[in-house]
C-alpha cells in the first residue's frame, strides 16, 4: 500500500499516461514555470513582510514619540 490506498504500481502507471499525454519537453516547460511562479510568490511573500515590519516600525517609533509629548499632541489636535 502506497499513499492513501494508491499503490506504486498505480502510481507508475498513471506517470506513464501523463508523459505519454503531454511529453517529456511540456512537462519539464510545466515545471518550470511553476518553479518560477512559486519562487516569485516567495519573493512577493518576503518584500510584503519586509514592507510591513518597517511601516510597523515607523508607527511604534511614532507612538514612542507622542507618548514623549503629549502635551504637544493636544495642542495640534486643537489647532486643526
Amino acid at each position: 500500500m502506497g499513499l492513501g490506498g494508491i499503490s506504486i504500481w498505480q502510481l507508475a502507471i498513471v506517470l506513464l499516461i501523463v508523459v505519454l499525454i503531454f511529453g517529456t519537453k511540456r512537462l519539464k516547460s510545466i515545471g518550470s514555470d511553476l518553479g518560477g511562479a512559486i519562487k516569485g510568490f516567495k519573493k512577493a511573500m518576503d518584500h510584503d513582510e519586509d514592507q510591513a515590519g518597517s511601516d510597523t516600525q515607523k508607527r511604534l517609533e511614532g507612538e514612542e514619540q507622542d507618548a514623549e509629548f503629549p502635551e504637544q499632541k493636544k495642542n495640534k489636535s486643537r489647532s486643526v
